[in-house]
Protein backbone atom coordinates (compact mmCIF):
# COMPACT_ATOMS: atom_id res chain seq x y z
CA UNK A 1 0.00 0.00 0.00
CA UNK A 2 1.00 3.36 -0.87
CA UNK A 3 1.78 6.33 1.89
CA UNK A 4 0.55 8.82 0.29
CA UNK A 5 -1.66 10.07 -2.72
CA UNK A 6 0.27 11.42 -5.44
CA UNK A 7 -0.33 12.77 -8.85
CA UNK A 8 2.59 10.96 -11.07
CA UNK A 9 2.55 7.61 -9.02
CA UNK A 10 -0.68 6.94 -6.97
CA UNK A 11 -3.23 9.36 -8.13
CA UNK A 12 -6.17 10.27 -5.71
CA UNK A 13 -8.39 10.80 -8.89
CA UNK A 14 -8.35 9.85 -12.49
CA UNK A 15 -10.01 11.64 -15.47
CA UNK A 16 -10.70 8.95 -18.04
CA UNK A 17 -11.16 10.68 -21.55
CA UNK A 18 -12.93 9.61 -25.06
CA UNK A 19 -11.10 9.53 -28.16
CA UNK A 20 -13.76 11.90 -29.38
CA UNK A 21 -15.42 13.68 -26.91
CA UNK A 22 -18.65 13.34 -28.99
CA UNK A 23 -21.52 13.32 -26.07
CA UNK A 24 -22.66 15.90 -23.34
CA UNK A 25 -22.83 12.87 -21.00
CA UNK A 26 -20.19 13.18 -17.74
CA UNK A 27 -19.52 9.70 -15.89
CA UNK A 28 -18.90 10.00 -11.94
CA UNK A 29 -17.91 7.56 -9.60
CA UNK A 30 -17.04 9.23 -6.26
CA UNK A 31 -17.64 5.83 -3.83
CA UNK A 32 -15.53 3.40 -5.78
CA UNK A 33 -11.53 4.06 -4.73
CA UNK A 34 -9.81 1.11 -3.27
CA UNK A 35 -6.51 2.37 -2.69
CA UNK A 36 -6.07 2.47 1.50
CA UNK A 37 -3.10 4.41 2.69
CA UNK A 38 -0.90 2.39 4.92
CA UNK A 39 -1.30 5.39 7.58
CA UNK A 40 -5.35 5.64 6.78
CA UNK A 41 -4.95 1.66 8.42
CA UNK A 42 -2.90 2.22 10.95
CA UNK A 43 -5.30 4.75 12.76
CA UNK A 44 -8.47 2.11 11.70
CA UNK A 45 -9.75 -0.42 14.16
CA UNK A 46 -11.54 -2.60 11.19
CA UNK A 47 -9.85 -5.10 8.87
CA UNK A 48 -9.06 -4.31 4.85
CA UNK A 49 -12.45 -6.19 4.22
CA UNK A 50 -14.89 -4.43 7.09
CA UNK A 51 -13.14 -0.89 6.20
CA UNK A 52 -14.67 -1.48 2.56
CA UNK A 53 -18.30 -1.94 3.50
CA UNK A 54 -18.55 1.64 2.47
CA UNK A 55 -17.23 1.05 -0.68
CA UNK A 56 -19.16 1.20 -4.31
CA UNK A 57 -17.50 -1.91 -4.85
CA UNK A 58 -15.95 -1.80 -8.60
CA UNK A 59 -18.44 0.68 -9.70
CA UNK A 60 -16.26 2.98 -11.63
CA UNK A 61 -15.00 -0.52 -13.80
CA UNK A 62 -18.83 -0.93 -14.60
CA UNK A 63 -19.19 2.36 -16.03
CA UNK A 64 -15.44 2.88 -17.54
CA UNK A 65 -17.20 1.43 -20.98
CA UNK A 66 -18.72 5.10 -21.09
CA UNK A 67 -15.56 6.33 -22.22
CA UNK A 68 -16.25 4.63 -25.43
CA UNK A 69 -19.00 5.84 -26.77
CA UNK A 70 -17.82 9.66 -26.49
CA UNK A 71 -18.30 10.69 -22.59
CA UNK A 72 -16.11 12.14 -20.24
CA UNK A 73 -15.21 10.47 -17.04
CA UNK A 74 -14.13 11.25 -13.34
CA UNK A 75 -13.37 8.65 -10.42
CA UNK A 76 -11.69 8.54 -7.34
CA UNK A 77 -9.63 6.30 -6.15
CA UNK A 78 -9.28 7.63 -2.28
CA UNK A 79 -11.87 5.33 -0.33
CA UNK A 80 -15.09 7.00 0.58
CA UNK A 81 -14.22 5.91 4.48
CA UNK A 82 -11.27 8.63 4.13
CA UNK A 83 -13.51 11.05 2.55
CA UNK A 84 -16.52 11.70 0.94
CA UNK A 85 -16.73 14.21 -1.33
CA UNK A 86 -20.66 13.64 -1.81
CA UNK A 87 -20.86 15.87 1.29
CA UNK A 88 -20.73 19.09 1.75
CA UNK A 89 -16.87 20.32 2.12
CA UNK A 90 -17.06 21.07 5.72
CA UNK A 91 -19.92 18.16 6.94
CA UNK A 92 -17.74 17.28 10.21
CA UNK A 93 -18.26 15.43 14.01
CA UNK A 94 -16.79 17.11 16.55
CA UNK A 95 -16.80 14.03 18.78
CA UNK A 96 -14.04 12.42 16.28
CA UNK A 97 -10.88 15.71 16.38
CA UNK A 98 -8.84 16.58 19.07
CA UNK A 99 -9.01 20.21 19.10
CA UNK A 100 -11.73 23.04 18.19
CA UNK A 101 -12.87 22.97 14.67
CA UNK A 102 -13.57 26.09 12.88
CA UNK A 103 -16.61 27.99 13.41
CA UNK A 104 -18.06 27.52 10.00
CA UNK A 105 -18.23 23.56 9.78
CA UNK A 106 -21.77 22.00 9.81
CA UNK A 107 -21.67 20.04 12.58
CA UNK A 108 -25.18 19.67 13.47
CA UNK A 109 -26.30 18.01 9.62
CA UNK A 110 -28.00 14.53 9.38
CA UNK A 111 -25.39 13.08 7.85
CA UNK A 112 -22.93 13.67 10.58
CA UNK A 113 -25.33 12.71 13.51
CA UNK A 114 -25.43 9.23 11.39
CA UNK A 115 -21.73 8.73 11.30
CA UNK A 116 -21.40 9.95 7.61
CA UNK A 117 -19.63 13.51 7.28
CA UNK A 118 -17.11 14.65 4.96
CA UNK A 119 -14.66 12.66 7.14
CA UNK A 120 -16.76 9.90 8.35
CA UNK A 121 -16.75 8.30 11.87
CA UNK A 122 -18.29 4.52 10.72
CA UNK A 123 -18.21 2.53 7.83
CA UNK A 124 -22.22 1.13 6.39
CA UNK A 125 -22.91 -1.30 8.82
CA UNK A 126 -22.08 1.17 11.66
CA UNK A 127 -18.66 0.08 12.76
CA UNK A 128 -16.31 2.70 14.04
CA UNK A 129 -13.27 3.77 12.03
CA UNK A 130 -10.56 4.69 14.41
CA UNK A 131 -9.09 3.98 17.58
CA UNK A 132 -8.61 7.46 18.54
CA UNK A 133 -9.47 11.18 17.64
CA UNK A 134 -7.81 12.49 14.26
CA UNK A 135 -6.36 16.21 15.04
CA UNK A 136 -8.30 19.01 13.60
CA UNK A 137 -5.05 20.04 11.01
CA UNK A 138 -5.07 16.40 9.76
CA UNK A 139 -9.27 16.52 8.86
CA UNK A 140 -9.19 19.82 7.52
CA UNK A 141 -6.10 19.11 5.07
CA UNK A 142 -7.62 16.21 3.37
CA UNK A 143 -10.68 18.40 2.62
CA UNK A 144 -7.99 20.82 0.94
CA UNK A 145 -5.72 18.32 -0.67
CA UNK A 146 -8.86 16.03 -2.05
CA UNK A 147 -12.18 17.21 -1.77
CA UNK A 148 -11.51 20.85 -3.13
CA UNK A 149 -8.96 19.47 -5.98
CA UNK A 150 -12.24 16.83 -6.77
CA UNK A 151 -14.87 19.26 -7.10
CA UNK A 152 -13.00 21.21 -8.71
CA UNK A 153 -11.93 18.71 -11.34
CA UNK A 154 -15.82 17.47 -11.54
CA UNK A 155 -17.02 21.24 -12.60
CA UNK A 156 -14.40 22.07 -14.95
CA UNK A 157 -15.51 18.70 -16.85
CA UNK A 158 -18.93 19.71 -16.67
CA UNK A 159 -18.36 23.38 -17.59
CA UNK A 160 -16.01 22.33 -20.77
CA UNK A 161 -18.59 19.91 -21.71
CA UNK A 162 -21.48 22.67 -21.45
CA UNK A 163 -19.53 25.32 -23.43
CA UNK A 164 -18.78 22.38 -26.14
CA UNK A 165 -22.55 20.96 -26.25
CA UNK A 166 -24.27 24.00 -24.98
CA UNK A 167 -25.75 20.98 -22.14
CA UNK A 168 -23.94 19.21 -19.26
CA UNK A 169 -25.69 15.92 -17.99
CA UNK A 170 -23.56 14.54 -14.81
CA UNK A 171 -24.79 10.67 -14.46
CA UNK A 172 -23.42 10.50 -10.95
CA UNK A 173 -22.84 6.66 -10.40
CA UNK A 174 -22.99 4.59 -7.27
CA UNK A 175 -24.25 1.39 -5.15
CA UNK A 176 -26.44 0.13 -2.71
CA UNK A 177 -26.87 -3.00 -0.79
CA UNK A 178 -29.61 -5.20 -2.12
CA UNK A 179 -30.89 -5.29 1.57
CA UNK A 180 -31.48 -1.88 1.71
CA UNK A 181 -33.70 0.28 0.32
CA UNK A 182 -37.20 0.65 -1.34
CA UNK A 183 -38.68 -2.66 -2.40
CA UNK A 184 -40.90 -2.74 -5.62
CA UNK A 185 -44.44 -3.70 -5.70
CA UNK A 186 -44.58 -7.29 -5.51
CA UNK A 187 -41.73 -7.30 -2.61
CA UNK A 188 -38.82 -7.37 -5.33
CA UNK A 189 -35.86 -4.97 -4.73
CA UNK A 190 -35.15 -2.68 -7.91
CA UNK A 191 -32.13 -2.84 -10.10
CA UNK A 192 -32.04 0.40 -10.05
CA UNK A 193 -32.61 3.65 -8.19
CA UNK A 194 -32.76 7.10 -10.49
CA UNK A 195 -32.50 10.39 -8.10
CA UNK A 196 -33.07 13.44 -9.42
CA UNK A 197 -33.79 15.36 -5.86
CA UNK A 198 -37.68 15.01 -6.62
CA UNK A 199 -37.72 16.41 -10.31
CA UNK A 200 -35.25 19.63 -9.11
CA UNK A 201 -31.93 18.25 -10.59
CA UNK A 202 -32.73 17.14 -14.00
CA UNK A 203 -34.35 17.40 -16.47
CA UNK A 204 -37.48 15.26 -16.39
CA UNK A 205 -36.10 14.10 -20.22
CA UNK A 206 -32.97 12.93 -18.84
CA UNK A 207 -34.86 10.83 -16.03
CA UNK A 208 -37.38 9.35 -18.48
CA UNK A 209 -34.55 8.38 -20.76
CA UNK A 210 -32.46 6.87 -18.79
CA UNK A 211 -35.13 4.48 -16.96
CA UNK A 212 -36.42 4.10 -20.28
CA UNK A 213 -33.33 2.30 -21.56
CA UNK A 214 -32.84 0.34 -18.19
CA UNK A 215 -36.59 -1.00 -18.25
CA UNK A 216 -36.37 -1.60 -21.78
CA UNK A 217 -33.08 -3.77 -21.11
CA UNK A 218 -35.34 -5.77 -18.59
CA UNK A 219 -34.18 -3.86 -15.40
CA UNK A 220 -36.53 -2.78 -12.55
CA UNK A 221 -35.90 0.61 -11.93
CA UNK A 222 -37.50 2.73 -9.34
CA UNK A 223 -36.93 7.02 -8.48
CA UNK A 224 -36.04 8.60 -5.70
CA UNK A 225 -36.30 6.21 -2.68
CA UNK A 226 -34.78 6.14 -1.06
CA UNK A 227 -32.02 7.50 -2.94
CA UNK A 228 -33.09 11.42 -4.20
CA UNK A 229 -29.52 11.76 -4.63
CA UNK A 230 -26.67 13.39 -2.54
CA UNK A 231 -24.48 16.56 -2.16
CA UNK A 232 -23.17 16.08 -5.90
CA UNK A 233 -26.98 15.68 -7.44
CA UNK A 234 -28.36 18.73 -5.74
CA UNK A 235 -24.93 20.66 -6.12
CA UNK A 236 -24.43 20.35 -10.25
CA UNK A 237 -28.00 20.16 -11.24
CA UNK A 238 -29.25 23.48 -12.76
CA UNK A 239 -31.58 22.48 -15.53
CA UNK A 240 -33.05 25.77 -16.23
CA UNK A 241 -28.98 26.26 -16.72
CA UNK A 242 -28.57 23.26 -19.13
CA UNK A 243 -26.78 21.96 -16.15
CA UNK A 244 -28.48 18.15 -15.46
CA UNK A 245 -27.48 15.89 -12.92
CA UNK A 246 -28.97 12.30 -12.17
CA UNK A 247 -27.99 9.94 -9.56
CA UNK A 248 -27.61 6.25 -10.42
CA UNK A 249 -28.14 3.50 -8.07
CA UNK A 250 -26.54 -0.10 -8.73
CA UNK A 251 -27.86 -3.09 -6.58
CA UNK A 252 -25.14 -4.46 -5.61
CA UNK A 253 -26.16 -8.19 -5.80
CA UNK A 254 -26.60 -8.32 -9.77
CA UNK A 255 -22.94 -8.19 -10.12
CA UNK A 256 -20.97 -8.92 -6.32
CA UNK A 257 -20.84 -10.86 -3.63
CA UNK A 258 -21.80 -8.48 -0.92
CA UNK A 259 -20.16 -10.48 2.18
CA UNK A 260 -16.97 -11.45 0.63
CA UNK A 261 -16.55 -7.93 -1.11
CA UNK A 262 -15.62 -9.58 -4.65
CA UNK A 263 -16.63 -10.14 -8.10
CA UNK A 264 -20.09 -12.26 -8.48
CA UNK A 265 -20.83 -14.58 -11.53
CA UNK A 266 -22.72 -11.69 -12.88
CA UNK A 267 -20.03 -9.22 -13.31
CA UNK A 268 -19.08 -9.69 -16.53
CA UNK A 269 -22.43 -9.93 -18.35
CA UNK A 270 -23.69 -7.06 -15.94
CA UNK A 271 -20.81 -4.89 -17.20
CA UNK A 272 -21.57 -5.97 -21.27
CA UNK A 273 -25.14 -4.89 -20.32
CA UNK A 274 -24.04 -1.08 -18.86
CA UNK A 275 -21.46 -0.69 -22.37
CA UNK A 276 -25.01 -1.39 -23.95
CA UNK A 277 -26.85 1.44 -22.25
CA UNK A 278 -24.20 3.83 -22.37
CA UNK A 279 -24.26 3.06 -26.18
CA UNK A 280 -28.06 3.95 -26.32
CA UNK A 281 -27.31 6.68 -24.21
CA UNK A 282 -25.18 8.36 -26.68
CA UNK A 283 -27.37 7.92 -29.36
CA UNK A 284 -30.09 9.89 -27.99
CA UNK A 285 -30.28 13.67 -29.01
CA UNK A 286 -29.74 16.57 -26.07
CA UNK A 287 -30.32 19.43 -28.00
CA UNK A 288 -33.51 20.83 -26.41
CA UNK A 289 -31.77 20.86 -23.56
CA UNK A 290 -29.64 23.75 -23.98
CA UNK A 291 -29.93 26.37 -21.04
CA UNK A 292 -30.70 29.85 -21.90
CA UNK A 293 -28.29 31.39 -19.28
CA UNK A 294 -24.40 30.66 -19.07
CA UNK A 295 -22.68 28.05 -16.74
CA UNK A 296 -19.43 29.22 -14.76
CA UNK A 297 -16.80 26.83 -14.00
CA UNK A 298 -16.82 25.52 -10.13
Amino acid sequence: MATHYDPETNPAFEILTPEVHSSPIVINSPHSGRVYLDSFMEKSRLGHLAIRKSEDFMVDYLVEGATEFGMSMLRANFPRAYLDVNREPFELDPTMFEGKLPDYVNTRSMRVSSGLGTIARIVAEGEGIYTSNLSVTEGLARIEELYRPYHATLGHLLARTHVEFGVAILLDCHSMPSSGGRAGVDGARPDFILGDRFGSSCSPKVLHNVRTLLTDMGYRVEINKPYAGGFITEHYGRPENGLHALQIEINRSIYMDETRIRPGPGMAGFKQDMNVFFNRLACLRWGELQGSYPLAAE
